[in-house]
């Protein structure tokens, strides 16, 4: 490949997300997977993957979490590059928490509908309303709107932050209404509420999830938190993606409606193999599950030219990251309890 090709690659990645060499030869099959772990041996790198992600990438990885495992891991490396198999704020964040490392992304456009919708902007003007209030905010969004906040809180340990914050202060959580109203009613707490919410657990039917159960009397239901109240009313367990996990491995029953991202269904086949998982119907008829369009960007190959030429990579201005990682950092300390 000539210099100029590769040069003309990496023009492109604010356009198209990743680096699109045509005119490469990318091994295939168990080829490509060794080829990965060799470049992760010679970069050192450690490869982070979200449970979301396909799970190819998923076998691949050397840590595998929901957004707070894979911040604490992003926070504990030893690596000289993390290989951030997500989305963009997980990315992001493992740079915030790691200034001095290499931290690479496979496609920069493997965005966050959360994210993309809340602003830095946004929440300064709501901190001006409401000027005694604390600002939690889901970590599901980006720096400017971390660098906003008193705290960051995800779907696993939001329950412990709010409920360790003063009680005299008003709360302003942002930006999914869907987890801020579950959390409300969870902790009493009353929050003003960003106006906010995931396109994927958006999707869920509950209309067709109620016919699923129905159909299926022995199954349990269980839902993620971003989920609408319609559907979790109907759930029989909610909780964060580890939590969802950890209840199907554990749980006697034999039968699960699982209303999450379909991602999710990899690592429950590995942990409870003999059990029946069937993903929660959408209200797309076409379509049987509910599926992150970003979280799909990444793929082995964008993967292996990610590590081979270390692009795209994540750079954060300086005193941006040291704001964002200030309510970071409080919620990594006040979650040290949460496995």
């Amino acid at each position: 490949m000539s210099t100029e090709t590769l040069e003309k690659a990496k023009s492109a990645i604010p356009v198209r997300g990743f680096l699109d060499i045509k005119d490469i030869a990318i091994p295939q099959g168990e080829e490509l997977v060794k080829a990965i772990l060799k470049l992760k041996e010679e970069k050192n790198a450690v490869i982070l993957a979200h449970y979301y992600q396909p799970g190819e990438i998923q076998d691949i990885a050397d840590f595998l979490g929901d957004s707070l495992q894979l911040a604490r891991q992003a926070k504990e490396t030893n690596a000289d590059m993390i290989v951030f198999c997500g989305v963009h704020f997980m990315a992001e964040a493992a740079k915030i928490l790691n200034p001095t490392k290499k931290v690479v992304l496979p496609d920069t456009m493997a965005g966050c509908s959360l994210a993309d919708g809340c602003s830095g902007e946004g929440l300064r003007k709501m901190r001006e309303q409401h000027p005694n209030a604390l600002i939690a905010t889901y970590i599901n969004c980006n720096a400017e709107t971390k660098a906003e906040s008193d705290i960051i809180v995800t779907s696993s340990n939001a329950e412990t932050v709010i409920e360790a914050l003063p009680k005299d202060r008003p709360i302003i959580f942002a930006p999914d209404k869907n987890l801020g109203r579950y959390l409300s009613k969870k902790t009493g707490r009353d929050m003003i509420l960003w106006d906010g919410s995931c396109i994927v657990h958006e999707a869920f039917s509950m209309e067709r999830i109620a016919q699923q159960l129905a159909d299926n009397p022995d199954a349990k239901l269980i839902a993620h938190p971003e989920s609408e109240e319609a559907v979790l009313k109907l759930a029989h367990f909610i909780g964060s993606t580890s939590a969802l996990l950890n209840f199907v491995e554990k749980d006697d029953c034999q039968k699960f409606i699982i209303a999450t991202e379909e991602g999710i269904l990899h690592e429950m086949k590995k942990r409870a193999p003999h059990k029946e998982l069937i993903p929660a119907l959408v209200f797309d008829e076409s379509c049987n599950c509910s599926e992150c369009f970003y979280m799909k960007r990444n793929t082995m190959e964008k993967l292996y030219l990610c590590m081979k030429y270390e692009l795209p990579e994540i750079l954060i201005d300086e005193e941006l990251r040291l704001r964002a990682l200030k309510p970071i950092e409080a919620m990594l300390d006040l979650s040290k309890s949460i496995k």
